[in-house]
């Protein structure tokens, strides 16, 4: 569940996919050879479900077309959120879902119907709804990010407790009026790199400040926005 697939899990997948292909009567695809052969000897390689989805024999890939046109980086990625989550509840519905890809399509020059429409919004759902809560939080929705862009994965690891990340908030929201700026964020993610060199590397940090603050409000970062990245999820 960490966001992609690496040693065992991606050698597992390679053999299933050439037994299915072979049980089907189907010799790998040129793109799927081309995966194999990139991927099937080495344990240590790291893909994603954008990555993935290059070797799939489908006409309408439209996850691939995300990813090729509108994110180009995580920024991108965190910009195309704050849009979608137009409520700032913290997680896109299956409504500001729906209304995403209609303009995803319409970017592409595509008319599409609205029962098609529908028919993608359930596949996406289905596809990145881990939870099955009918709604994608910010690290579902960030699988279309292509591994090495995907920051968050990095930020699993160093999430805190609801009372932790309150008191990290408070200390470094240090003219306390209720967000942190970009100063004040630098502070803290030098800390948390600091902490957690295994996790995070001082030398992205500009990377993840810049990604980070495209959640702001005109340079304001609130709590709730903070706690999408440094926050973890309590039962």
């Amino acid at each position: 569940g960490n966001g992609y697939m690496d040693g065992k899990e991606l050698q597992n997948f390679i053999q299933e996919l050439q037994q299915a292909r072979k049980k089907a009567g189907l010799d790998l695809t040129p793109e799927m050879k081309a995966f194999v052969d990139q991927y099937g000897k080495a344990a240590d390689g790291k893909i994603g479900i954008v990555e993935l989805a290059q070797i799939l024999p489908t006409e309408e890939n439209f996850l691939l077309f995300f990813r090729c046109q509108q994110l180009k980086s995580s920024e991108d990625f965190m910009q195309t959120w704050r849009k979608y989550d137009s409520d700032h509840s913290g997680f896109i519905d299956s409504e500001e879902l729906k209304s995403f890809l209609k303009d995803l399509l319409q970017k592409a020059n595509k008319q599409i119907e609205d029962s098609k429409l529908t028919e993608y919004t359930e596949i996406m759902l289905r596809m990145f709804d881990a939870n099955n809560d009918g709604k994608l939080e910010l690290t579902e929705l960030a699988r279309l990010l292509p591994v090495q862009e995907n920051f968050l994965i990095k930020f699993q690891g160093v999430k805190m407790c609801a009372k932790e990340f309150n008191k990290a908030f408070e200390m470094y929201d240090q003219d306390g009026n209720g967000y942190i700026d970009e100063h004040e964020l630098d502070a803290l993610l030098k800390d948390l790199c600091e902490k957690n060199k295994k996790e995070l590397d001082i030398n992205n940090l500009a990377t993840y400040k810049k990604s980070i603050m495209a959640l702001s409000d005109g340079g304001k970062l609130y709590r709730a926005e903070l706690a999408l990245i440094l926050c973890a999820e309590e039962n």
